[in-house]
């Protein structure tokens, strides 16, 4: 460990300036503000990191929403010109935002203003895009076959925008973005879902269930480029890892769990246990609680709105059940299920365990 005489000798030897000491001690402080209660092994995770961030996000969000009533406004006064209102006001929204995120994220680092910019530029976009290039009265009308390719615009602004400021939650908005586009080419080709089953369901007509767990393999995969590249979770890459965990689980896991949950055979539930058990291994080995409990949060949420029957209930409670048990084992778990995988898997690309005697 470096510790502050040794950025004073490094100082006085010319290795390093002033500031440039003055910045490592920065950076030391504000990752340790994240990561020193953390336990051995634990997943770093931070949305604000202190209130005068959830004071700037407020802000934000009455701006936003200021400036929502203005365009609604202008847009009132001439509705003829409402093509020409939603481009300007959205190029003047865009640079406001990029301003703002060159001084709360670039030179602030601040967490909570970042992702709600992020939500912000991503949100202007699409409606400055959509207002720009889709045909307005056609999607008044249910016509949407104007639509993907400025959304498909949107979603390359906010990957400029995450290239530029490297905001994690950017990557979970672009990996929606992109289901988005995939979801409306589909349906202007095949007929737009008719429910959220068709969404999901493997057996219902249309590809939007194969384009949903496709997308979610990609994901996956983006998602675990980034954390083998950063096994030890300690750079932002591990971040952008989290956050893809977040849009990958439910991708992959529900269209499989909503595909054996509308199966009315006595096996179903038992082989949505024994799926949710094999992305349980795959989250402990990779040691991602995000992806497991992103994936059985969401086929909760699923089971307790669409489906219905004791089996259903019965599962929600043997999830809850293995979830706390999970939680308080997670390590030892993970230690002895690594002591098992073959030699081929790149464990040093992986967390090292970390075990605590109890």
């Amino acid at each position: 460990m470096i510790d502050r005489d040794d950025l004073r000798a490094s100082v006085s030897a010319g290795i390093v300036t002033e500031a440039q000491a003055a910045a490592l001690v920065s950076l030391a402080h504000s990752r340790s503000g994240a990561r020193e209660n953390l336990a051995p092994g634990d997943e770093p995770f931070e949305l604000f990191k202190g209130f005068n961030e959830i004071f700037i996000v407020v802000g934000l969000s009455i701006l936003a929403m200021g400036w929502i009533g203005i365009v609604t406004f202008w847009i009132a006064q001439d509705p003829l010109q409402i093509r020409d209102t939603l481009m300007y006001s959205s190029v003047a929204g865009a640079v406001a935002l990029w301003t703002l995120s060159e001084y709360f994220i670039r030179r602030r680092r601040m967490v909570a203003p970042a992702i709600a910019l992020a939500v912000l530029f991503a949100a202007n976009a699409a409606y400055g895009l959509a207002g720009a290039f889709s045909e307005l009265f056609m999607v008044a009308q249910g016509d949407n076959s104007s639509l993907p390719m400025p959304f498909a615009l949107a979603t390359l602004a906010l990957f400029i925008f995450w290239f530029r400021f490297r905001v994690p939650f950017a990557l979970a908005l672009i990996a929606l973005g992109a289901f988005g586009v995939a979801i409306i080419i589909a349906g202007n080709s095949s007929g737009s879902p008719q429910s959220i089953e068709d969404l999901f369901l493997l057996s219902a007509g249309g590809p939007f269930a194969w384009i949903t767990l496709a997308l979610g393999l990609v994901v996956f995969g983006v998602a675990m480029t980034f954390d083998m590249s950063d096994p030890h979770r300690v750079t932002r890459r591990a971040a952008n890892g989290f956050w893809l965990h977040v849009v990958a689980a439910p991708a992959l896991v529900n269209t499989i769990a909503l595909t054996l949950l509308d199966r009315e055979e006595s096996w179903s539930n038992t082989a949505l246990v024994a799926v949710l058990t094999l992305f349980a291994l795959v989250a402990i080995i990779i040691d991602r609680r995000s992806f497991l409990i992103a994936a059985i949060g969401y086929t909760v949420i699923l089971t307790a709105t669409i489906f219905e029957g004791d089996g259903a209930v019965f599962t929600v409670f043997f999830l809850g059940v293995v979830l706390l048990f999970l939680g308080a084992r997670w390590e030892k778990i993970r230690t002895r299920l690594l002591a098992l995988l073959p030699g081929f898997v790149p464990l040093h690309r992986l967390p090292p365990s970390h075990v605590t005697k109890a």
